[in-house]
């Protein structure tokens, strides 16, 4: 068929599109003034301030206003921090404070940065409601388990992040809390009525939406109680009737990365794609490792799919007018400030008021600091995390019982500290935990995820998250000799 230069910039104009390193290559720069509507950045596009500053500026050069978008979370999930961890604490820290003029600021400080460095949109905030102990992709990405209370928040880092002039994307829609699978790898079900998945996972959404988001994005999990088959991603209904009906969302629909298994793994990448576009996605977050030649792939499967009848011109002529429309409020958000300016140090008060102590923490005496190792999660990546840089004689060990014996031995005529990150989830770590106890039941446990699971020990420090600034305010209280560094970003 011949190349219709129309319908391939309207495809262009539904991607969001990762690349391979540190500097902008052709094929994005001329995708960009080829109508290509954004990228989005992971950590291997960024290698401090000054360079992504520069990158950020050669990519908006490339075109009016191209969305320019991380997944920033804050907290666990950070991108701009992956050095060191984040200065700024993630959901469940916020929850926790249950203070939502700290979670606007915060997110409105966040905002401040990101857009120093160039970005015009965060994938951000999770609004997921994190019901299942278990969920091993949420967690503390989440406020809490109250599904008034992630409203709140909801709400609150919205308003944050869009008052600094980043759009905001509320995810994952219609609510990644319930699930106990990982939609990168597989695709999640959550099995519950209707009205009670309208009271718990939707509540947030709504709240995201009545203050003004710009953007949602959809997940990858089956939702029968909603209506419709498979992905959500791929449900009409959901989005339209539901996301659009419903809730009233009028902004731009951004679809979780077309690479993951829970939604393109059986029928790949384009395919996914123009089902998630027939289906109401306006803007295709690729994924981080679809570049040029699979991102032509998808331009062809959608140019092909309206071709063919598949799918109407104007569900693309749609998409891309949504996508117009977000840039159009990022360009003129851009040229006003913000009524509070940002603090640099809200976020270290934020981890601060979120730190809580049970049992006595008294004066510790030449501690010994265990970390107990925990995998990764597939959004959280490779980020530091733990007591080491206050405490440089930590040592890391994997959750066995066989390390019990020399870690007791090295401890002794020392205070003991042991830091845990979600114990709950992990039985070994739980073994090795409670086999330290039993020798030290004085010890000092550190939870930095989730602190579901809290066995008896002489105190219990739960921070609520492992970015940076959660690992100082934990530091601080075990009197760790520290200074609260400049914030930076890499």
């Amino acid at each position: 068929m011949p190349y219709d230069p129309t319908l391939a910039r309207l495809a262009n104009a539904t991607l969001l599109v990762p690349f391979e390193s540190y500097h902008a290559p052709r094929w994005v720069l001329e995708g960009l003034a080829d109508g290509i509507a954004g990228v989005c950045l992971f950590h291997n596009n960024l290698d401090g301030p000054e360079q992504v500053a520069a990158l950020n500026s050669s990519l908006a050069e490339a075109a009016d206003t191209p969305l320019i978008s991380l997944d920033e979370e804050g907290g666990d999930v950070t991108r701009i921090g992956q050095a060191r961890g984040s200065d700024y604490p993630g959901n469940a820290a916020l929850g926790a404070v249950d203070d939502p003029e700290l979670t606007r600021a915060t997110l409105r400080s966040l905002g401040h940065r990101l857009a120093e460095l160039g970005f015009n949109m965060d994938l951000a905030p999770s609004v997921d409601v994190n019901v299942a102990d278990d969920n091993p992709v949420i967690g503390t990405r989440s406020f809490g388990s109250d599904a008034e209370l992630v409203a709140r928040h909801a709400s609150a880092s919205v308003l944050g992040l869009q008052e600094a002039g980043v759009a905001a994307c509320a995810k994952h829609f219609p609510g990644h809390g319930a699930t106990s699978q990982d939609s990168h790898h597989v695709l999640p079900r959550v099995e519950a009525e209707a009205d009670l998945l309208r009271r718990r996972e939707l509540l947030p959404f709504r709240a995201a939406v009545e203050a003004g988001v710009r953007s949602i994005l959809t997940a990858h999990i089956e939702m029968p109680g909603l209506g419709g088959d498979g992905p959500a991603t791929l449900t009409p209904h959901i989005l339209n009737d539901v996301l659009r009906g419903e809730l009233g969302f009028t902004g731009t629909v951004v679809s979780d990365a077309m690479d993951m298994q829970g939604v393109s793994g059986r029928i790949g990448i384009p395919e996914a794609s123009v089902r998630a576009v027939a289906a109401g996605v306006d803007l295709l977050c690729l994924g981080r490792f679809v570049y040029a030649d699979q991102v032509e792939l998808v331009r062809t499967a959608l140019v092909e799919a309206v071709r063919e009848g598949r799918m109407p011109g104007e569900r693309l002529e749609e998409a891309a007018a949504r996508n117009a429309e977000l840039r159009t409020w990022i360009r003129e958000s851009g040229v006003r400030e913000a009524a509070v300016p940002a603090s640099d140090a809200v976020g270290l008060a934020g981890a601060r008021r979120a730190v809580r102590v049970d049992g006595d923490l008294s004066s510790l005496r030449n501690p010994y600091v265990v970390e107990v190792d925990a995998p990764a999660g597939m959004a959280v990546g490779e980020v530091p995390w733990g007591l080491a840089p206050w405490f440089p004689d930590t040592e890391r060990v994997s959750p066995d019982t066989a390390h019990a014996d020399r870690l007791a031995a090295s401890a002794r005529d020392r205070d003991l500290v042991v830091v845990v990150r979600d114990a709950h989830r992990y039985p070994d770590a739980q073994a090795l935990v409670n086999r330290l106890l039993s020798d030290r039941p004085d010890a000092v446990v550190v939870e930095m995820g989730l602190p579901i699971w809290r066995p008896g020990c002489g105190a219990h420090v739960s921070t609520y998250g492992a970015a940076h600034v959660n690992g100082l305010s934990a530091a601080e209280l075990l009197g760790a000799p520290v200074e609260a560094p400049a914030p930076r970003v890499n």
